[in-house]
C-alpha cells in the first residue's frame, strides 16, 4: 500500500546482499556475540554460513572496516579482527563538521557547560567510592603533574572528562569524548606563550575541582550540579576573552 507522500514510480531500493552480511555481522558485534579483540571466522567459514561469494563477503568486511568495527592488516593470514571504538570514532568527524560550519569555539564551549553539570549531578546521585578515588587521585598526581610539566590543559581535560564518563550516562560520555579534543586544543591555545596559570589562579582551580569531588562525595546532586555550572561559566568567560571569535578550524588545524 502505497502511503500519503509517497512519490509515484519511486522505487525502493534493497539491501544488496553484502550491506546484509555486514548487518549480521555488526549486530553480533553489538550483542557481545563478537567481542573486541575476536577474529572474525576464515573466509571458508563465513562464506559457507552466509552462503556468499568471497566477493560479497570481502565487501560486507569492507563495510565493517570503513565502520571502524574491524581491523584488516594486509597480508595477514589470521583475517579481519573486532574493534570495538570509542568516542574518538565520532569525535574526529564532528570537529571537522564544526570546521566546515565555521562553528567558534565558543559554540563549543556553551555545548560543554550544558552536559558536564548534568554529569556531575549524576556522579553525586549514583557514584561510587571506586569512581571518587579515581578522581581524587587526579587532583592529587595526574593535574599537578600537568601543572609542573606545562601539559596543564591536557590534565584538566582529562579530569573534566572522566567527570562524565565515570556518570554513568553513554550519551553524555559520547558528547564529551566529541568535546573533549576541541576544548583542549583551544585551553592549549588561550595558554599560549604562559608556561601555566599563575600559582594563584592554580590553586583557585584545584580547590573548585576539591569542592566538586566533596560535594559528588556527599551525593549532593543539586550542589554538584550547581557549582559545576559556576566553574565551567566562570571558566569560558575568562579563557574566551579576546577569543570570542576564533573558529574551530583555527585552533584544529
Amino acid at each position: 500500500m502505497i502511503g500519503p507522500g509517497s512519490t509515484p514510480g519511486a522505487s525502493v531500493r534493497s539491501p544488496k546482499t553484502a550491506e546484509l552480511v555486514a548487518g549480521t555481522l555488526r549486530r553480533m558485534v553489538v550483542d557481545g556475540t563478537l567481542k573486541d579483540g575476536d577474529f572474525l571466522p576464515n573466509e571458508a567459514e563465513l562464506m559457507a554460513h552466509f552462503g556468499v561469494s568471497r566477493p560479497t563477503l570481502r565487501e560486507a568486511v569492507r563495510v565493517l572496516e570503513s565502520e571502524r568495527l574491524v581491523e584488516v592488516r594486509r597480508g595477514s593470514r589470521t583475517g579481519a579482527r573486532v574493534r570495538v571504538p570509542g568516542p574518538e570514532i565520532v569525535a574526529r568527524p564532528a570537529a571537522l563538521l564544526l570546521e566546515l560550519s565555521g562553528a567558534t569555539v565558543a559554540d563549543v564551549m556553551v555545548a560543554r557547560s550544558g552536559t558536564e553539570p548534568m554529569a556531575a549531578r549524576l556522579l553525586a546521585e549514583s557514584g561510587n567510592t571506586e569512581a571518587f578515588d579515581e578522581l581524587e587521585k587526579m587532583l592529587t598526581e595526574h593535574i599537578p603533574a600537568g601543572y609542573e610539566s606545562g601539559r596543564l590543559a591536557e590534565t584538566t581535560g582529562d579530569f573534566h572528562l572522566r567527570v562524565v564518563q565515570l556518570s554513568g550516562n553513554t550519551t553524555l560520555s559520547i558528547i564529551a569524548g566529541m568535546l573533549h579534543e576541541i576544548t583542549v586544543r583551544h585551553t592549549e591555545v588561550a595558554l599560549r606563550g604562559e608556561r601555566s596559570l599563575s600559582k594563584t589562579d592554580y590553586d583557585k582551580l584545584i580547590r573548585s575541582y576539591r569542592r566538586l569531588l566533596k560535594l559528588v562525595r556527599a551525593g549532593d546532586g543539586a550542589a554538584a550540579e550547581a557549582h559545576w555550572r559556576t566553574h565551567l561559566d566562570t571558566a569560558r568567560q575568562l579563557m574566551l576573552e579576546g577569543l570570542e571569535t576564533i573558529r574551530v578550524r583555527d585552533i584544529m588545524g
